[in-house]
């Protein structure tokens, strides 16, 4: 046995052993009940999360929710372990598919720097074997503990094991896979540094454009006194030919970027493929997501042109099947599976208080407007970010909001990616502001101190919801969520009553607000309405439970367009309504 290395006597007497280094973290394991969990082609590591109380808010009754496509449930159920002061991560060396062993936890907690440590381990950074370069960017980073995530991936990383990570969104997952993928191509020999000069070692995929600039920001942040690597990103939304020769007049040892950009490069970047033969980290951030957009097959060619004997690591907020499958692709066999969320554990944080209220579409506007008014109120640093189920929505809420004297910011899809960048940027920075914002901004981004979190409308799926509320309540933070749906759309409670989602009182609108909002709605121009209402009319068409009784969706559109001040829909181009699959429904009117 090495030194550092424990050994334990788990289920059934069998030997295991858990390296204490690099963090000079001890083990401890309590020794009652022990749990058998799925299989899963890995060993596996389990953190305890330690879990703040509930913001307590007015409610009544508890939610219910229901799965829709493309979601599937996180169903790993795996034991726990604690990771605090000096204490270890566990590592089950099993092999295959065998069958893992199980542990109790014990759970750690205490203040940490003002913040409830709900997400934070006991363990400083300065307590870790890692380079004087690093440490002196986390200090002027402003970190000192790790997270949980960082504490129990960082060990495992370093011994160069492929890591499937699952971590609540908040918990400082980009520096769990950047500190130790820059530790690892920092202690690069001079030799192996020159013959890789011009290649990218280190390579980040990440879903949205706003997720890639945010890693590439906090990079620097650690690259900081690392004067030989360099970062930089490619993303959709800019000129390719810009990138290119950014590229090209500066090498960078570590490239974020989005899949559909960078099968871009490969494709058509003269000896982009040559670079990527030099990739000695692979990191899927938010993978998931990444999956859910489509993007395997994008993926699967990226991969396809990176060594065979690279680091891959995974890191997601959920594990469903989609994410399991390409640990299969992706990773070698003895992959490590961490997960920081305890079993039987919420999959939003806690400290954020969801509430759900259920009124018809045309009284939502008011109450969406009252709602916001009451908090700004309430709140002089309030941070909002509203969530709507498409780009045209967005923008017309955002319209509908700006003409009632809100200090509204707006970002989806169709704004360009230089307008993105610029909201997003002010947007965090900033304070007593309120973005309204389509899907763009559900995943990974980290905007501090957002004290209001809105969804207007059916998710997606249970995932979107839980990763839109996460928006809120980050690092530690207190935050309160909102869903606001129409009585048709209360099916979806049903996939989400496990997450002390309550159901609040929907406010009496005063006459006044109302007439308000019929004003600011005649203000906002038609052809606003008209794409919004397309839009609308797709994002239900494809949801099987409401888009399955065509008759039933003509209905619900014409209460749509009355909630936006029409007395009638607005006409669809027939090409549209032919590609809707709705071009024989009665009722659609058609240009």
């Amino acid at each position: 046995m090495a030194g550092g290395d424990i050994l334990l006597r788990a289920h059934g007497g069998l030997p295991v052993l858990a390296r204490a280094s690099p963090c000079h973290l001890r083990l401890r394991v309590t020794a009652s009940v022990r749990r058998i969990a799925a299989p899963l082609a890995a060993a596996k590591v389990d953190i305890a999360d330690v879990v703040g109380q509930l913001r307590s808010g007015t409610s009544r009754g508890a939610a219910d929710p229901k799965r829709q496509r493309r979601v599937a449930e996180d169903g790993l159920g795996f034991p726990r372990v604690v990771a605090g002061r000096r204490r270890g991560v566990r590592e089950e060396e099993g092999e295959g598919e065998g069958e893992p062993l199980g542990f109790d936890a014990e759970k750690s907690g205490g203040e940490a720097g003002g913040v409830d440590g709900s997400y934070l381990s006991e363990t400083r950074f300065d307590q870790c074997d890692i380079s004087p370069f690093s440490l002196k960017g986390i200090k002027d980073a402003g970190y000192g503990k790790m997270t949980q995530v960082q504490e129990a991936t960082l060990p495992v990383i370093l011994q160069g094991k492929d890591v499937l990570a699952k971590a609540k969104t908040g918990t400082g997952k980009t520096v769990a896979f950047l500190l130790p993928a820059i530790e690892v191509l920092s202690t690069l020999s001079t030799s192996q540094r020159t013959q890789l000069r011009s290649s990218i070692n280190c390579l980040v995929m990440c879903p949205t454009r706003e997720l890639a600039n945010q890693v590439a920001v906090e990079a620097k942040k650690l690259l900081k006194y690392h004067r030989s690597l360099g970062v930089q990103v490619v993303i959709g939304g800019t000129r390719i030919t810009q990138e290119q020769r950014n590229l090209q007049a500066n090498p960078c040892q570590i490239l974020v970027a989005t899949p559909g950009r960078l099968k871009d490069h490969l494709e058509n970047t003269p000896g982009f493929s040559t670079r990527l033969k030099g990739v000695k980290v692979l990191v899927l951030d938010e993978a998931d997501r990444l999956l859910d957009m489509g993007f395997r097959r994008d993926i699967e060619k990226i991969m396809a042109a990176t060594p065979k004997d690279r680091q891959t690591l995974l890191f997601s907020a959920t594990v469903p099947e989609e994410v399991r499958q390409i640990c299969h692709v992706a990773m070698k066999k003895d992959y490590k599976f961490i997960n920081t969320v305890k079993e039987g554990d919420e999959e939003t944080h806690s400290q954020v208080s969801q509430m759900y209220m259920v009124a018809p579409l045309d009284l939502q506007f008011s109450i969406l407007y009252d709602v916001l008014k009451k908090h700004v109120s309430e709140d002089a640093d309030y941070k909002v970010i509203i969530f709507c189920t498409t780009a045209m929505v967005t923008k017309l809420v955002a319209e509908v909001l700006s003409q009632l004297k809100l200090n509204i910011r707006e970002i989806h899809s169709r704004k360009s990616q230089s307008a993105r960048t610029k909201v997003s940027d002010e947007f965090r920075r900033s304070k007593g502001v309120i973005l309204v914002s389509s899907d763009v901004s559900a995943r990974g981004v980290d905007y501090p101190d957002v004290t209001l979190v809105i969804q207007v409308g059916i998710p997606a799926g249970r995932e979107q919801y839980i990763h839109r509320i996460g928006r809120t309540g980050r690092k530690g933070k207190e935050g309160q969520g909102l869903l606001l749906l129409a009585p048709w759309e209360s099916h979806f409670l049903t996939s989400v009553k496990d997450l002390s989602v309550s159901e609040a009182v929907t406010p009496s609108v005063d006459s006044s607000i109302q007439t308000e909002v019929k004003g600011a709605l005649r203000r906002v121009e038609m052809k606003t309405k008209e794409s919004a209402y397309q839009a609308w009319l797709g994002y239900y068409n494809s949801n099987k439970t409401i888009g399955g009784n065509k008759s039933r969706l003509v209905t619900l559109g014409e209460e749509f367009s009355r909630s936006m001040g029409l007395a009638v829909p607005p006409a669809i181009p027939k090409l549209i309504l032919r590609k809707m699959g709705l071009s024989k429904v009665p009722g659609f009117r058609s240009t």
